[in-house]
C-alpha cells in the first residue's frame, strides 16, 4: 500500500469513475452496506432460537442486540478521525474484512459470553462502513450525478431493515440460527476484494494526528450508557429502577463534560464544529427527529400485528416488507432530480408523506383487514424515496471532501441514537397509552352491568366457564386498549412530522438546489 501524501492541502481528488469499474465500484459498495444494516435487525427474530440453543434466558438473549447497537454507535462517529489517520478505502476495505472474521466467531460462539463479544467486535468495526460507503460513493460519481450516488446508497438502508427479520426467521427456521452470521462471509469477502481493486488508487490523504484519548474514552461512557438505557430501559421500568437512574445520569454528566472537552480540544475525536454549519444542523436534526418518528413505527407496527391481531412472525414481515416497493421505485427519480429541484421541496413531500400514512394508520381497529394494513405500508415507500437523499444532501452541501468523511459519521451516529431513542419512547407510550384506555373501558364494568352479565352469559352458553368467559373479555379489552394506543402513537407521529417541516426551510441549498458542493465527491 502506497502511502498518500500527508495532509489535505492541494490534494487534487481523482476524476469520476466511469464504465464497469463505476457499476462494479457500486455494486461493492451497496453491498457491503446493505450487509452492515441487514446484521443490526437479523438477528431480533432469531433470539428465542439463540437463547435456547445456549441455554439461556431470552432476556439475557437481549444483550446480542444490545452488545453490537452499543459497539456500533460508539464507533461510528469515529469514522472522520479514523479515515484523516488511514485513509477512507483503507479503513473501509479493514472494516469489512474485519465485519466478516467477527461475523465468522459469531456462528461458532459456543456460549452466550462469547457471543455477546464478538458482536461487540461485530459492531465496533461495522461502524464506519455506512458513512464511508457513502463517501466513496460520491468519490465515484460527478458532481452532477451526486443525487444518483445517494439514491443507490439510500435504497440499501432502507431495504435492509425490512429484510433482515424476514431473511433471519427464515433462515433460523429452514437452516439454523449461525447462518445468519455465516452469510456474511461471501458477501464481504467479494465487497472487500472488489471495492479494494477498483479503489486503491483513489486513497484519500492521510496526516499523523494524535489520540484524543479523553474524548475517547468520555464517548466511551456516556454513549454506552446511554444504549443500555435506552435498550433496558421499559424491562426495568425506567426511573423506578436505580440502575436506569445511575446509568441516566453517568449518560448526561458524560455527554456535558464530552461536549465541552471536544469543542476545546485542539484535535478532537469528533468534529462538533460541523454543527456551525446551517445546512448540517438543519440537516442532522430534521434527519434525526424524523428517522427517531419513522423508526419507532416501524417497530410498533408488526409489535401490535402480532400481540394483538393474531398474526404470525412471517405475516407481520409480509405486512411490513412492500415498504421496499415505492423506495426502490422512485429513489433513483429522486436522486436524478435532487440537483435541479430545491432539496428542502423534497424534503417536504417526505414529511407530507410520513403523516398521511400515519393518519391513516391512526384509523386502524381490530377489524382492520390485511389490504387495509397493507395500503399506508405501500404508500409509505414513496415518502421514504423522498427522505434519505434529500435530507443526506442538504446535511453534506457545501463541505469540503476532507470534511465527508466527519460530516457522515456524524450524521450516521445521530441518526443510529434517534432510533433508538425512538424505539423506547414508543413502545413505553405505546404501554402507557393501553394501560390508560384499559382503564377507562373497564371503569363501567361492574357485576349488575348489563352489559358485561349479558356478555359474560353469551360466553358461558357456549361452553365456556366463568374464569374463561372473564379471560376472553379481558383478552378483548386488551385488544382494544393497545390498538386505541397504538392509533394515538400514528396520530401523533403524523403531527410531529408535519411540525418537522418549517425546520427543514431553515436551510439554505445552494442555487438551484445543487444537493452536494463540486468538491463534496473527492
Amino acid at each position: 500500500m502506497s502511502q498518500p501524501a500527508a495532509g489535505g492541502a492541494g490534494h487534487m481528488p481523482p476524476p469520476p469513475l466511469t464504465g464497469a469499474p463505476l457499476k462494479w465500484g457500486t455494486v461493492a459498495l451497496s453491498l457491503a452496506t446493505f450487509m452492515n444494516v441487514l446484521d443490526s435487525s437479523i438477528a431480533n427474530v432469531s433470539l428465542p432460537a439463540i437463547s435456547g440453543d445456549l441455554g439461556v434466558s431470552t432476556t439475557q438473549g437481549t444483550w446480542v442486540i444490545t452488545s453490537f447497537g452499543v459497539a456500533n454507535a460508539i464507533s461510528v462517529p469515529l469514522t472522520g478521525w479514523l479515515t484523516q489517520r488511514f485513509g477512507a478505502v483503507r479503513l473501509f476495505t479493514a472494516s469489512v474484512l474485519l465485519f466478516v472474521l467477527a461475523s465468522w466467531l459469531c456462528g461458532f460462539a459456543p456460549s452466550l459470553e462469547l457471543l455477546i463479544a464478538f458482536r461487540v467486535l461485530q459492531g465496533l468495526v461495522a461502524g464506519p462502513m455506512i458513512p464511508l460507503s457513502q463517501t466513496l460513493l460520491l468519490s465515484s460519481y460527478p458532481p452532477a450525478k451526486a443525487g444518483t450516488a445517494l439514491a443507490l446508497w439510500a435504497m440499501t438502508t432502507l431495504v435492509a431493515p425490512v429484510t433482515g427479520p424476514l431473511l433471519g426467521g427464515w433462515i433460523t427456521d429452514n437452516v439454523s440460527w449461525p447462518w445468519i452470521f455465516y452469510i456474511n462471509v461471501p458477501v464481504g469477502l467479494g465487497a472487500a476484494f472488489v471495492t479494494w481493486r477498483i479503489y486503491a488508487k483513489r486513497e484519500t490523504p492521510t496526516r499523523k494526528l494524535p489520540i484524543d484519548s479523553v474524548g475517547l474514552g468520555l464517548l466511551v461512557v456516556w454513549v454506552g450508557a446511554l444504549q443500555i438505557m435506552l435498550d433496558k430501559g421499559k424491562e426495568l421500568e425506567w426511573f423506578e429502577s436505580s440502575q436506569i437512574v445511575i446509568l441516566g445520569l453517568v449518560a448526561l454528566i458524560g455527554f456535558v463534560v464530552f461536549l465541552i472537552w471536544e469543542l476545546t480540544a485542539e484535535h478532537p475525536i469528533v468534529d462538533l464544529r460541523l454543527f456551525a454549519g446551517r445546512n448540517f444542523a438543519v440537516g442532522v436534526v430534521a434527519l434525526s427527529v424524523a428517522y427517531c418518528l419513522f423508526f419507532g413505527n416501524v417497530v410498533l407496527l408488526p409489535l401490535w400485528l402480532q400481540q394483538f391481531m393474531g398474526y404470525t412472525a412471517s405475516a407481520a414481515g409480509m405486512a411490513v416488507a412492500p415498504v421496499g416497493l415505492l423506495a426502490i421505485l422512485l429513489s433513483p427519480v429522486v436522486g436524478r432530480n435532487v440537483t435541479r429541484v430545491d432539496t428542502r421541496a423534497l424534503a417536504t413531500v417526505s414529511f407530507l408523506g410520513f403523516a398521511m400514512v400515519l393518519w391513516m394508520r391512526s384509523h386502524f381497529n381490530v377489524q382492520a383487514d390485511f389490504a387495509t394494513i397493507m395500503v399506508p405500508t405501500i404508500l409509505q415507500g414513496g415518502a421514504l424515496a423522498f427522505f434519505f437523499i434529500p435530507l443526506s444532501a442538504i446535511t453534506l452541501n457545501g463541505l469540503t471532501p476532507d470534511r465527508i468523511p466527519s460530516a457522515s459519521g456524524l450524521s450516521n451516529f445521530v441518526r443510529i441514537t434517534a432510533g433508538a431513542m425512538g424505539t423506547s419512547a414508543v413502545t413505553t407510550i405505546w404501554d402507557n397509552r393501553a394501560t390508560l384506555h384499559h382503564a377507562h373501558m373497564v371503569e363501567h364494568i361492574t357485576p349488575t352491568d348489563p352489559a358485561a352479565v349479558g356478555s359474560l352469559a353469551a360466553l358461558q352458553s357456549g361452553g365456556l366457564s366463568y374464569e374463561q368467559a372473564a379471560a376472553q373479555i379481558s383478552r378483548l379489552i386488551d385488544q382494544q386498549a393497545f390498538t386505541r394506543a397504538a392509533d394515538d402513537v400514528f396520530l401523533a407521529s403524523a403531527w410531529l412530522f408535519l411540525c418537522l417541516i418549517p425546520i427543514i426551510w431553515l436551510a439554505r441549498p445552494r442555487q438551484g438546489g445543487a444537493a452536494v458542493d463540486a468538491g463534496g465527491a473527492h
